[in-house]
């Protein structure tokens, strides 16, 4: 018995099971009996032994069939063609890179035309081995050229399956990608595609009226990667379309095009699950479960994402804005739904949940102008003329390149110090994301090279200890002299 009877035989309980018995099969006593109600069906036991035997049969053909003398001058006539494809794409390889790298400036245009080259010595031999094929089967009978095609069509599946693999950026994805094709591809240039089908399909267990079989879970597999892959590609399109486009705010741009990519996702969803089979109406119940999930147990997920669209629909902050949260100083770098990045000064990439800057204070440095005034505080003695003080501070900042002309810097007397006269000295710059201490630690310096030219002191505390004099010095105690101690006469005794 043969696979494809055995794979037929194994369909037979969804086919028979559908059919009346004829009656010249059967005695005419038999034919007057009712028809029971759930007829049974035995399914023939699968032979493992048959089915190996089987497959040695046709790989002893194929060695067989090889062993001729057209099929030598038909391996002889792919090996040419592959030799020649190898030594046009050595001749032709290092002359088109040359070409491909006056467009470095496109990334994408130069991806998309490297893919296609680092295979051009396949590309070739699947093109040569298509116009051997031709040839001879318009020169000679068609079965001289029957494995010159076959090869033709290894090689140009190859192609196409290692092409679209490289395409796909996502290594997750293109790994089972690249050897489902290869396993579809492989069933069907040997013809035992539609009994492998037939086969998945048979494996598969019934709830009530839906049936689900392994086949269905393996095209549903396939088609949600592909919808998703092509969702995905479509959703980074607009994406960099959209921020292109200057008349559009940053923040509507992210907006839209996050609901672009869930929305586009959103359909591939729906399309795959229509296309196994499953009702959309059953899922309403689990869109209940689903919400009450929601707003119980993620319940900061759910305040999260509803946070990132507030943001972005308000355009509080937006990715290049310096702000400032807590601890953290730095640039957005990018909008999430559920966290914003943050990169501080020393490279460091904060991700702060969307809930922190709708429940929070922020402080955001470009807003509505991305001009930034800073102040220095400092003091200078008092024999220093303080209208001159106040022109070398302005002159001097304003030859730091990133102090902007407009508004123009100012320097003003605040108060008389105990030592100084105390001065502000106050700014502008357009880019505080380049940091703020290292513009005052410019300006510091700035000041103090032109005070050192000109001969400003800049006052410290000093202490000075001041005794009281007097006109004579106090006289020194007079020293006092032990006391004598005499000798007292022994008393007469009468």
């Amino acid at each position: 018995m043969t696979l494809l009877a055995q794979l037929q035989l194994k369909q037979t309980p969804y086919t028979l099971a559908q059919s009346k018995p004829s009656t010249d099969s059967v005695p005419p006593a038999a034919v007057d009996q009712p028809e029971p109600q759930t007829p049974s069906i035995e399914t023939p036991d699968f032979s493992l032994d048959s089915v190996i035997v089987e497959a040695a049969d046709t790989i002893v053909g194929y060695f067989n069939a090889l062993a001729t003398t057209s099929s030598l001058l038909q391996i002889l006539v792919v090996v040419f063609c592959y030799l020649l494809a190898r030594l046009i794409s050595n001749a032709a390889t290092p002359q088109l890179e040359e070409r491909l790298r006056h467009i470095e400036s496109q990334p994408q245009l130069l991806r998309t035309l490297v893919i296609p080259l680092r295979r051009l010595t396949w590309i070739l031999f699947a093109l040569f081995l298509w116009l051997a094929a031709f040839l001879l089967r318009e020169v000679t009978w068609p079965s001289r050229s029957y494995y010159i095609g076959i090869a033709a069509t290894i090689v140009i599946v190859g192609v196409v399956i290692s092409i679209i693999s490289r395409f796909i950026r996502n290594r997750s994805l293109a790994a089972p990608f690249f050897y489902a094709a290869w396993a579809i591809a492989a069933l069907h240039i040997v013809g035992l595609l539609d009994e492998t089908l037939a086969a998945l399909d048979a494996i598969a267990f019934s709830i009530g009226t839906f049936r689900l079989s392994l086949l269905a879970v393996i095209k549903a597999v396939l088609l949600l990667s592909v919808l998703a892959w092509l969702a995905t590609i479509i959703g980074n399109f607009v994406e960099r379309r959209m921020r292109q486009n200057e008349d559009i705010a940053p923040a509507l741009q992210v907006l839209i095009s996050k609901f672009i990519k869930f929305s586009l996702l959103t359909v591939a969803v729906l399309a795959t699950i229509s296309a196994v089979g499953i009702d959309l109406t059953a899922l309403t119940v689990f869109s209940g479960a689903l919400g009450l999930g929601i707003g119980f147990g993620l319940q900061k997920v759910a305040s999260n994402l509803i946070s990132g669209v507030i943001i972005l629909s308000d355009r509080s902050i937006k990715p290049g804005d310096v702000i400032s949260l807590g601890d953290t100083f730095g640039w957005i770098n990018s909008l999430k739904s559920r966290y914003v990045s943050v990169i501080t000064r020393d490279g460091v990439e904060y991700l702060i949940p969307n809930e922190s800057f709708v429940s929070e204070q922020v402080v955001n440095w470009s807003h509505s102008n991305r001009n930034v005034r800073l102040e220095i505080k400092f003091g200078v003695s008092y024999n220093t003329d303080p209208h001159m003080v106040r022109q070398l501070c302005v002159d001097a900042v304003s030859n730091l390149d990133r102090v902007i002309e407009r508004p123009t810097p100012v320097c003003h007397v605040v108060s008389f110090g105990d030592s100084s006269i105390d001065f502000v000295l106050r700014f502008w710059i357009r880019d505080p994301k380049n940091g703020l201490t290292n513009i005052r630690g410019q300006a510091f310096l700035a000041l103090w090279d032109a005070f050192k030219k000109h001969g400003i002191e800049i006052p410290y505390p000093h202490r000075r200890l001041i005794f009281p004099e007097t006109d004579s010095a106090p006289a020194a105690p007079a020293k006092r002299k032990p006391p004598t101690s005499r000798k007292r006469a022994p008393k007469s005794k009468t």
